[in-house]
């Protein structure tokens, strides 16, 4: 199915409490651009969605409907690498804070899924994969945190 030389691409969304400019939103937006240059200097890191002017991808037009729904784009050598970015470095400060600046949503958040080597996923194609997740649960073409699968398409220990 996949080649050894294919890399992982993640997406997520977070339903944040207010606008971007909102007093409450301050610590999670002046970190944005920290955390971003943390997750490029990140052995394995391949890609990641940026605005025009190169920030996180705040003025980057959504296929979501909601005003409030923040996206986050990347891609991975492998995930190992994503994993340690995540969890390993103060990336993880913000993702046990994230009540303080995002709302609870209903369904999955997070989606990860193989693509070839030099492809760069768009938000349509994040979208569906998001999709896909939701409605037919982890499986090789789209994939959560808890149930990992392989550049082969085989189910890994997670």
């Amino acid at each position: 199915m996949n080649s050894s030389q294919d890399q992982l691409a993640q997406f997520n969304i977070t339903k944040l409490k207010a606008n971007l400019d909102d007093p409450i939103m301050k610590e999670f937006k002046d970190f944005l651009a920290p955390v971003n240059l943390l997750a490029e200097e990140s052995p394995g890191f391949v890609w990641r969605l940026k605005d025009e002017n190169g920030d996180a991808a705040i003025e980057v037009e959504t296929p979501f409907d909601d005003p409030l729904i923040f996206v986050n784009m990347s891609v991975w050598e492998n995930y190992e690498s994503l994993r340690s970015y995540t969890y390993d470095t103060v990336h993880n400060y913000f993702l046990k804070s994230r009540k303080k600046w995002s709302e609870k949503m209903d369904s999955h958040q997070v989606v990860l899924w193989w693509v070839e080597n030099g492809h760069l996923p768009n938000l349509e194609e994040a979208k569906q994969k998001l999709e896909l997740l939701k409605h037919n649960g982890s499986s090789p073409n789209a994939f959560s945190l808890r149930e990992l699968y392989s550049e082969k398409g085989k189910l890994i220990e997670s």
